[in-house]
């Protein structure tokens, strides 16, 4: 197994300007911008070998609205005292193979995949140079790799690119592709509590127990070292589904349209601190987390 040097951050969404805001609102109130700063975004920066000197490219190809997405990402990140951000206009899979786009994603410190489709992400940067580079630099450096919604779904290499909540639990419904690649054994959904997409999770887990299924909320997310240490970060839940346990099931024995049966499927949930071992598939909980002033602290072990 190669050990990737870089670090990669999934997030489930509702993000962009901090803990409780979507992109759509303010963050001049006090508190808000307290969550903002202590929030997902900041532990990207962090993170980051160059701290608030990083250079952040932010891609927007996912989006319907790349002008407006990107520009509230400029101006979240400058928030956090970070100057240098640059959004890649990248519409289509020429696009992705620009030179200038190339060599600035050679440059950069932090790329960020925001929301959207997570089909367009795949069917534009798949079998791309641009995406070759990403993932050399991800395993070679200490390079950060975020991405956000879509950003998220997508990291791994099966995505979830389409089924309806409320039927996902029938055979047929949920829709698997190749995704970016960053990750393997693990599938990841978005959005996960706020719409009800267990059903997805679950029936992506079943129809192979051998990925982990991620279901990250808004304002949930995880950072992920060496490609095997998941640390909850954000003040949202994670829902991680283990499908090795699984005693019996009838989806491959079952007509499309029928729903489906799972026996002894195995469900964690994460809050924040909280690491699981991708290795051992071990959930390790941070039981001393206290709230000060609306910020989720972190509490050396064996204090209160």
């Amino acid at each position: 197994m190669i050990v990737p040097k870089g670090k990669l951050v999934i997030i489930g969404g509702a993000v962009d300007l901090g803990s409780t805001v979507s992109a759509q609102e303010s963050v001049k109130q006090l508190n808000y911008l307290k969550f903002f700063e202590r929030g997902i975004l900041k532990r990207i920066i962090i993170e980051s070998a160059q701290k608030e000197a990083s250079v952040v490219e932010v891609i927007t190809t996912a989006s319907q609205i790349p002008d407006l997405v990107g520009d509230e990402y400029i101006r979240a990140f400058k928030q956090l005292d970070v100057e240098h951000i640059n959004v890649l206009d990248i519409r289509n899979r020429e696009d992705a193979g620009k030179k200038e786009y190339l060599d600035r994603i050679r440059k950069a410190d932090v790329v960020m995949f925001s929301g959207g489709d997570q089909l367009r992400l795949s069917a534009i940067f798949g079998g791309t140079e641009f995406l070759q580079i990403l993932k050399k630099r991800y395993h070679e450096e200490p390079f950060i790799i975020a991405g956000t919604s879509a950003g998220a779904a997508a990291a791994s290499v099966n995505m979830i690119y389409r089924g309806q909540s409320n039927e996902a639990l029938v055979k047929g419904e949920v829709q698997i592709t190749a995704g970016l690649g960053f990750i393997d054994s693990v599938i990841i959904d978005t959005h996960f509590v706020q719409r009800g997409r267990i059903g997805r999770l679950f029936y992506a887990v079943a129809t192979n127990p051998g990925m982990l299924g991620i279901g990250l909320g808004e304002d949930a997310g995880l950072l992920i070292t060496e490609g095997q240490t998941m640390e909850a970060i954000g003040s949202g839940l994670t829902i991680v589904v283990d499908g090795r346990s699984i005693i019996e099931t009838n989806i491959y024995d079952v007509e499309i349209g029928t729903p489906i049966s799972i026996e002894n499927l195995k469900v964690h949930v994460m809050s924040i601190y909280d690491k699981f071992d991708l290795k051992h598939y071990k959930l390790m909980i941070k039981k001393t987390v206290k709230v000060e002033d609306g910020i989720f602290l972190k509490v050396p072990d064996g204090d209160k």
